[in-house]
């Protein structure tokens, strides 16, 4: 590994398509899923098309699962298990494939509407690690769910049409900026000014609030929503627009939430290309919620929900006890699939020095360990389990290449690695390489994208 190869300068012409081709399937489904609970409806429609079925109708009615089956389980419509069964039994390891679907974004408060000098606004919370500057000024749209009174689900996505209407948070003129512009950048935008713009008509009679009120008309009217289902709802504002091309080369990709469903993405493609395949040990792919925050919550990786599924497809392959399970969960190996940072040439001097950063077109990132400082929160790879993975790529002939998130204490991550660590499982992060990271819009490589998918492949079919 001391001279890295460039997928580009590695790959044939007809390689070359399968990277285009790679890249364009996962743009529409970047494009699809906005949101965790999109990207888990979307997962679950291509997995069904693969032959995947709910294993909560083989618990309710109690029937057997046998080696070659395909079942997912979907916890709460925001967080994915799928599971192609092995013909070794559970207690000898699964190979998993462990990547989050939430993103840093902009979230509405329990009571988001109000009016302030002739405006209304939605008052918000942002979710994640975010640049608050950066979410000003752009196109939002406003996905999610809302709960009624009487219980019915109503499905809100307004902005990505080109058709629809947009939001946005607007910003202080530049000529009235003076003050402003010699804050701190964490102070430009306080997070409690990320309030959006969401209508500015007044609704004719004698309302207090008359610009409130013609919006909660049109609520209404549009979706039987009234003030007080805001209670009961999950909105979200992301980025307006599609995934797009980036580079005259068309060699990257330009959108939001790579970070961390670029991975998602590779992880699932990986399980429904190897669908029809005999696998020795269980695949799995786990999809997850709530890494932005820490991973908590029964969505959230370090809920016990995983550890339940395990269980219950032991049940039905008839293997079932608790020293099984825990035997099973030891004996797994995982790559926890997440994005790592890319060298950025605008600013180099954040980046591991000595060949120890990753860079676009030379494969999917091995980090051996993420987390900040003296290596605090992270998983830290044994040496054994890398030195199989490198067996493994080279028998397939992938390239991938190591780096680190930045220079040691210029900051620093984590991902959900060190949780399944805890079981004394084999984890170590694997992942694409970004730049832009939990901004607005994230770049990746078409290539790295390409590599992480055979990578993954190769691990679901080899590692033992």
């Amino acid at each position: 590994m001391s001279e890295k190869k460039n997928i580009w300068l590695e790959s044939t012409d007809e390689q070359k398509q399968d990277i285009m081709t790679t890249a364009d399937g996962y743009m529409d489904y970047l494009s699809k899923c906005k949101t965790e609970r999109l990207a888990v409806k979307e997962s679950i429609s291509l997995a069904q098309e693969h032959g995947y079925e709910d294993i909560k109708t083989y618990i309710s009615a109690n029937k057997p699962l046998k080696a070659g089956d395909k079942v997912y389980y979907n916890m709460n419509g925001k967080a994915l298990a799928l599971f192609h069964v092995g013909t070794k039994p559970l207690s000898e390891g699964l190979n998993i494939l462990g990547a989050h679907i939430d993103s840093p974004r902009i979230d509405l408060k329990q009571h988001p509407i109000y009016e302030k000098d002739g405006i209304c606004l939605l008052d918000t919370h942002y979710y994640g690690g975010i640049k608050a500057y950066q979410w000003v000024t752009i196109p939002l749209s406003l996905f999610g769910v809302v709960y009624l009174k009487d219980g019915r689900q109503v499905e809100i996505a307004i902005g990505d049409k080109e058709d629809d209407e947009v939001f946005v948070i607007t910003d202080l003129l530049i000529h009235l900026s003076g003050e402003r512009m010699t804050r701190k950048a964490n102070e430009v935008i306080e997070g409690e000014s990320l309030d959006v713009t969401f209508g500015s008509i007044p609704q004719k009679g004698d309302a207090k609030d008359p610009v409130k009120a013609n919006i909660l008309s049109l609520l209404k009217s549009r979706y039987d929503i009234e003030e007080e289902d805001f209670i009961s709802a999950e909105l979200e504002l992301v980025p307006s627009g599609k995934a797009r091309t980036c580079g005259l080369d068309h060699s990257m990709i330009l959108g939001y939430g790579q970070d961390d469903r670029i991975c998602a993405y590779t992880s699932l493609l990986a399980m429904l290309n190897t669908a029809n395949e005999e696998v020795e040990r269980t695949s799995v792919c786990l999809l997850v919620d709530k890494e932005e925050v820490g991973s908590i919550g029964a969505t959230g990786m370090q809920s016990y929900f995983f550890e339940n599924v395990v269980a219950e497809l032991m049940n039905l392959l008839g293997q079932y006890n608790e020293l099984n399970v825990r035997r099973a969960l030891q004996n797994s190996c995982m790559l926890s699939c997440d994005v790592s940072a890319a060298h950025d040439p605008n600013y180099a001097e954040a980046s591991s020095p000595n060949n120890n950063a990753a860079e676009f077109g030379y494969g999917v990132c091995l980090s051996k360990y993420v987390g900040s400082r003296g290596k605090s929160g992270s998983n830290d790879a044994d040496a054994e389990y890398i030195s199989k993975l490198r067996m493994m790529a080279s028998d397939a002939n992938v390239i991938w290449q190591t780096g680190e998130l930045g220079k040691v204490n210029q900051g620093g991550g984590g991902t959900i690695a060190y949780i399944l660590a805890r079981y004394g499982m084999q984890v170590i992060d694997c992942g694409v390489a970004l730049m832009n990271m939990h901004a607005p819009f994230e770049l990746a490589s078409k290539a790295d994208v390409y590599s992480a998918l055979k990578f993954n492949e190769a691990f679901l079919r080899s590692m033992k």
